[in-house]
């Protein structure tokens, strides 16, 4: 099978502009190869990405973004609006800062080499979380992770960088500033279906995954899949010193901070989070916030792309 008849939703200013440069790269390759070229639209403002998917995907058998985390949330969203019988088969490029979901998918982040990847069509169902309506691909989390995102995503429109480091610095920035610990009550339905008992703590950081990593790269759920039907979640439980709290965070890049008595790893089908206040709150790099937060895995929801 191919791609067919494909759609690229492209995000110009996607990591500082090098999204435009990206789409022309990508456009000259794909029109080089599929007999009726691409189409190609272009985003102009947030949530514009989601339109485009919902109104326009239905009349392809592909439709692909281009850009990062953030454009491939707004399409995948666009795309499940659609009936299931008129849903196309989504496709990613990476040209962005975290490129999270993409690492996940194993796609290169190269344009020409995504490119071959994306005309080898190794399509297949992938799993989707679901947070109080709302679609995620790869990760939604809360307390100091998310603060930790949302605080990038401010340091990459000032400054252009981009990368692992700069999630660091401002990693670095947080702990330092702003170790705080959230209350919360967590009730979760786990993978075999059976209700587990309410707990709760005072958590630095919760983070819900579909697929392993946020913050470009780092492992917060090493065993997460994309298409085993389950959510994967870290709970990282205070009280713990700045210094600690340090160590644990560079050691998660590797994955290395399973085993640490203040994380708890676990699998579920569904889970229910409210907290004491509104600690920060991100879904695919965006920021979110809700009064509770009824989570749910969605398994084989949308066809996705991969390497």
């Amino acid at each position: 099978m191919n791609l067919g008849k494909t759609l690229l939703i492209v995000n110009p200013t996607a990591k500082s502009g090098e999204g435009e440069t990206a789409a022309r790269t990508a456009e000259e390759l794909l029109r080089a190869q599929l007999p009726d070229g691409p189409d190609v639209v272009r985003t102009s403002a947030a949530g514009h990405g989601r339109q485009l998917a919902e109104q326009l995907g239905g009349r392809y058998q592909t439709v692909v973004a281009l850009g990062g985390d953030g454009i491939a949330h707004e399409v995948a969203c666009g795309l499940m609006g659609l009936d299931a019988a008129q849903r196309p088969a989504f496709g990613l490029i990476p040209v962005g800062s975290g490129n999270d979901y993409a690492r996940s998918l194993g796609m290169s982040f190269k344009v020409p080499q995504a490119v071959q990847q994306l005309l080898g069509y190794h399509a297949q169902l992938t799993d989707l979380g679901m947070v109080n309506g709302e679609y995620f691909l790869e990760t939604l989390s809360f307390g100091l992770d998310a603060a930790i995102a949302l605080g990038t995503m401010e340091r990459r429109k000032k400054d252009g960088k981009s990368g692992t480091r700069l999630y660091l610095e401002e990693g670095i920035h947080q702990f330092v500033r702003h170790l705080d610990f959230h209350p919360y009550e967590m009730s979760s339905l786990d993978e075999k279906g059976e209700m587990s008992l309410r707990q709760g703590g005072s958590a630095i950081l919760i983070a819900v995954q579909v697929g392993p990593t946020y913050g470009g790269g780092f492992m917060i759920c090493p065993k997460a899949r994309l298409d085993d039907g389950l959510l994967d979640v870290c709970v990282a439980n205070g009280p713990i010193s700045v210094l600690r709290a340090i160590k644990v965070f560079l050691s998660a890049k590797g994955g290395h901070h399973v085993g640490h008595p203040a994380i708890k790893l676990s699998r579920v089908q569904e889970v229910v989070l409210r907290f004491e206040g509104t600690p920060p709150c991100q879904i695919d790099g965006e920021p979110f916030s809700a009064p509770e937060y009824r989570i749910r895995v969605v398994p084989q929801a949308l066809r996705v792309i991969r390497a």
